[in-house]
């Protein structure tokens, strides 16, 4: 990751045909492997082994309902 704040650089996806909703934390071109967690996510990680974003499987969203998220960190 970079040392810009998170808002600046994180990006969010939603397909409507795959019902995928994916977030990107850093750059998604550091993408360097991607592990599955069991509960329907899969993590993308850099070379370094740091998550840089996620992908939640079929997530689908009504059309009248508007996405909304929060984010918590934790300092390493």
């Amino acid at each position: 990751m970079t040392d810009r704040p998170l808002d600046d650089f994180l990006q969010d996806i939603l397909r409507k045909l795959g019902n995928t909703l994916t977030f990107w934390f850093g750059e998604p071109n550091e993408e360097y492997i991607c592990e599955e967690t069991g509960d329907e996510v899969i993590l993308m990680k850099n070379k370094s082994g740091v998550v840089i974003g996620f992908e939640k499987l079929n997530y689908s969203l009504q059309e009248s309902s508007n996405l909304r998220f929060s984010f918590e960190t934790i300092a390493a």
